[in-house]
């Protein structure tokens, strides 16, 4: 005996589930990506309304989806008027098996779309991307694993609705009778071989979907396996000369002042910069990188001003806030926020899509050339090491020639060898940049080698600035002198015009300048003491040695003044010497003598 069977439900449930993945693939998407920018306590509610067909019966589900759709509701009577019923229709078995399966297309992607370092898509848009592209280029690419996870889900979901299908679609044969309301069918009449028939090929879907899940997975760690594996380091090839090309003419100035509200402190920062690199001097934390954020567009200020070549970028007073995709202000990322599903060439290309093909090509190899990376142009930036990174970054910002070029501690992640050479590179790169250049670092070496100008930044403040020499030699406060290097410091007070106590220290010091009245502190720089053979002489002290710290070109003598150092004792100041200096002085019998120059004394405010 042969057994007939009606193949309808098959059909029903395939289309179905296709046309329900494909509504869900579709809204799933957009609702996520509208709720990966909603913040505060309206993202709770709206995210769990989303996510409640996830959670509810789906009996319940289908009971409010029939008072939405049913012929007695307001949808229902109006629809009913232009000859459309939605109850008991095939699309009502697509409508259901959407609303159940969406809430897992919308939770799993938008937890893909918030595993995407949001660092990637702020450096799209400072490279002139829009919405749409950012959103197209960089975070759909990185979140596609989790999107077609979410869909394979929302498939297999749509495919097994049965209880909302039930209180909407009905049972119908040849209608809306799904595979799983004919197994219900089957059971109810007793007919268990056709049940045991459509459990199988439910089975058979099911397991394919798992298999195939698994095989996306094994694919991801594949090609995460082969895209780290390390290129040969081409950091300490010789760097090719820069393309000589004529300097351009200078293109004006950046002027910022601005003010916004952080967690610990209120940022107030007023800079300008143009011809020349200004520096941003200061801790982590003091609001360095926040400065530069606001700068490209992709933080905003609570108040405030920046303009650029006379171009305001934004005014507080006036509303204006142009964003960063239209403000041609590169910024190089502290992490490089290199794309990683990109190769080296496709990244430095990234913000040159409104150029034609052949320009773009030509804009791209040239700055690989100018940064000695073209060898590298095919590889993914986990084949390359951080040096050849850092300068990736740079040449993806220099390729659309913006107006101004901020750095964030582009130099943080290398070793003090490749720094200098990247260093010398950027240097000559930026031989003919016109555009102003704001450096981030809070390295004080780097700054001065780096940098005309300085600006020293501490909780939000700028606590000093101007010329880098004229701020080295003679800071105002205790906090600048810090940030500059100076490593002995203490208190003291004024005895006369040119004269200043330093009890921490028990000596009394002679100035070459007069004392101000505001006078809290004195520092001495640890490289600038200087050792006498024997004699007196103003400002000049015995000294004996505490203790000593060796680096490979200099020792650090841990000393006191005036008297012969006791068992648990602290140093009273520091010396950097050079090793054969620290020779001489070692065979000397102590007490030294050590002078502290009056010239270079830094009298300073608290």
């Amino acid at each position: 005996m042969i057994l007939s069977i009606d193949a309808s439900p098959l059909i029903i449930s395939l289309a179905t589930t296709c046309a329900a993945t494909i509504a869900t693939f579709f809204l799933g998407m957009a609702a996520a990506r509208i709720m990966y920018d909603v913040r505060g306590g309206l993202r709770a509610w709206v995210d769990g309304l989303l996510t409640l067909p996830l959670v509810l019966p789906p009996t319940v589900v289908g009971f409010f989806l029939l008072l939405i759709f049913g012929r007695r509701s307001f949808i229902g009577r109006a629809l009913e008027h232009v000859g459309l019923t939605i109850a008991f229709s095939w699309p009502a078995t697509v409508i259901a098996a959407t609303v159940i399966a969406f809430p897992l297309m919308y939770r799993t992607t938008l937890g893909a779309f918030e595993q995407v370092n949001p660092t990637l898509l702020q450096a799209a848009r400072t490279l002139g991307a829009s919405e749409w592209a950012v959103f197209r280029r960089v975070l759909l690419p990185l979140a596609g694993p989790g999107v077609i996870a979410g869909t394979v889900l929302a498939f297999a979901r749509a495919l097994g609705e049965f209880g909302a299908t039930l209180m909407l679609a009905g049972n119908i044969p040849g209608r809306t009778q799904t595979m799983p309301i004919a197994i219900f069918s089957s059971v109810e009449a007793g007919n268990m071989h056709t049940a045991y028939l459509w459990v199988c090929l439910i089975v058979i879907f099911s397991l394919a979907i798992i298999r195939l899940l698994n095989v996306q997975r094994k694919m991801r760690v594949i090609e995460r396996t082969e895209t780290e594996t390390p290129g040969t380091d081409l950091s300490e090839a010789v760097l090719p000369p820069v393309l000589s090309h004529r300097k351009r003419e200078p293109a004006g100035a950046l002027e910022v002042e601005v003010e916004r509200n952080l967690e610990n402190f209120t940022l107030r920062i007023a800079l300008s910069a143009g011809q020349g690199s200004v520096g941003l001097l200061g801790p982590s934390g003091s609001g360095k990188s926040m400065t530069l954020r606001m700068i490209a567009g992709v933080s905003t200020p609570d108040s405030g001003r920046i303009v650029l070549n006379g171009r305001v970028l934004f005014d507080s007073t006036t509303g204006q806030n142009i964003p960063a995709a239209g403000r041609r202000v590169g910024l190089v990322f502290q992490d490089y926020a290199l794309f990683p599903h990109l190769t080296v060439a496709e990244n430095v290309g990234f913000g040159l899509a409104r150029f034609p093909r052949q320009e773009r090509e030509a804009r791209i190899w040239k700055q690989l050339e100018q940064m000695g990376i073209a060898a590298l142009a095919n590889r993914y930036p986990s084949q390359i090491s951080g040096g050849q990174r850092q300068r990736v970054a740079i040449a993806r910002c220099m390729a659309m020639e913006p107006n101004a070029l901020l750095l964030d501690e582009p130099f943080a992640a290398l070793d003090p060898h490749l720094r200098r050479r990247t260093e010398e590179q950027l240097r000559a790169t930026l031989a003919g940049f016109s555009g102003a250049v704001v450096f981030v670092t809070h390295d004080m070496e780097e700054a001065f080698r780096f940098c005309s100008d300085l600006q020293v930044l501490d909780n939000g403040r700028v606590i000093a600035s101007g010329p880098k020499h004229k701020l080295f030699e003679r800071p105002r406060t205790v906090a600048a002198a810090r940030l500059t290097g100076c490593k002995n410091i203490a208190t003291a007070r004024r005895l006369a015009a040119d004269c200043i106590q330093v009890d921490a220290w028990e000596c009394r010091l002679r100035t070459a300048i007069e004392v101000p009245e505001t006078l809290s502190h004195v520092g001495f720089r640890s490289h600038q003491l200087s050792f006498q053979k024997a004699g007196g002489g103003e400002n000049t002290f015995p000294c004996w040695l505490v203790s000593t710290s060796e680096a490979p070109h200099e020792m650090t003598l841990y000393l006191r003044l005036n008297s012969e150092p006791v068992p648990g004792q602290t140093p009273h100041l520091q010396a950097d010497v050079a090793k054969d200096v620290w020779r001489t002085l070692s065979s000397q019998p102590q007490p030294w003598s050590i002078t502290l120059d009056q010239g270079r004394l830094l009298l300073l405010e608290g």
